[in-house]
């Protein structure tokens, strides 16, 4: 299968009502669907968070940085054993500890209540699973951890638990990439809202991605943007300031628990119900998707984040 085939072979088992309350069979049987599909690559942890006494899941895949690091100019550096010399146990260690802070890649899988949520969000998981395979046949610089989140609709909980354990054992993240909504695309003018204030900036057709940071991010952003044109896919970028809560439509997604906490964070989004008249609604299917358009955001992602 190509990109698009094995997209549309995801959404086929995650589109579907998956309510963690009100429609628990589904969630259980997406929550399963991802955790097998990630279990390819290596060992899936889930970890698991309370939220009223009940007990719900997240799912971590780590894959490990490329070893030996990437010298500059993109070559594969020798370590001291296979250029002839020796390699101790201390500079082995201290390799371990140089080790850089991960990418965290996050995507929620649940939905709100009666909408099978194919945009929302299962493009974000499909896109999550198919880096998870690029990035694990070919491992980048970074240490990437991927995340599949529970509970987004009910306040990020999934995202506030994680976040909240990197802050409490004072660890650092290279960026966290929250993918939200990639799939609907609108290329008639007119086809796309903004926040009061951004439509003179920004393209009236709904026919790009966007990407949305805070200020600390705008070399992210620029290099990430950048590389996603460069592979043929429309992108458009916004950094916000004082974690967006002068423009309240930036805070609607798995990276604000990480704004919050002090950690770089951009979300990657379609711009929902800005663009997406499905949004939130029970006629939110694939039928309504442009799976040409999820495969470009996937492609462009996949060449995006191989440059950090």
């Amino acid at each position: 299968m190509n990109l698009k085939e094995r997209l549309h072979s995801h959404l086929i088992q995650i589109v579907r009502d998956r309510n963690p309350y009100l429609a628990s069979q589904g969630h259980f049987y997406a929550q399963q669907y991802i955790r097998e599909q990630l279990a390819q690559w290596g060992t899936v942890e889930i970890d698991d968070f309370s939220v009223r006494g009940r007990i719900h899941h997240n799912l971590i895949l780590d894959l490990p940085p490329l070893s030996p690091p990437l010298a500059k100019g993109g070559k594969q550096e020798e370590s001291p054993a296979a250029s002839g010399g020796k390699q101790d146990n201390l500079g082995i260690e201290k390799q371990i500890n140089k080790q850089l802070p991960p990418i965290v890649i996050g995507a929620h899988y649940d939905t709100v209540p009666g909408s099978p949520g194919a945009d929302d969000n299962a493009t974000g998981v499909a896109v999550l699973l198919e880096l998870a395979r690029d990035i694990a046949s070919g491992p980048l610089k970074y240490p990437v951890q991927l995340v599949a989140f529970d509970m987004e609709e009910y306040g990020y909980l999934g995202s506030s638990h994680h976040a909240a354990k990197y802050k409490q054992q004072q660890e650092s993240i290279r960026l966290m990439i929250s993918l939200e909504m990639l799939g609907y695309c609108n290329h008639n003018p007119n086809s796309q809202s903004y926040p009061a204030g951004l439509k003179y900036f920004y393209p009236n057709s709904g026919n790009f991605i966007a990407l949305i940071g805070t200020l600390r991010t705008v070399p992210d952003l620029i290099n990430l943007s950048g590389k996603i044109r460069k592979s043929g896919q429309p992108c458009e970028w916004l950094p916000v300031p004082n974690r967006g809560l002068i423009v309240p439509d930036t805070r609607r997604s798995d990276h604000v628990p990480f704004w919050d906490n002090g950690y770089p964070a951009i979300m990657v989004s379609d711009t929902a119900n800005m663009r997406n008249p499905h949004y939130h609604r029970e006629s939110d299917r694939i039928e309504t998707l442009d799976l040409d358009f999820l495969a470009g955001v996937c492609r462009g992602l996949v060449e995006a984040i191989r440059y950090m």
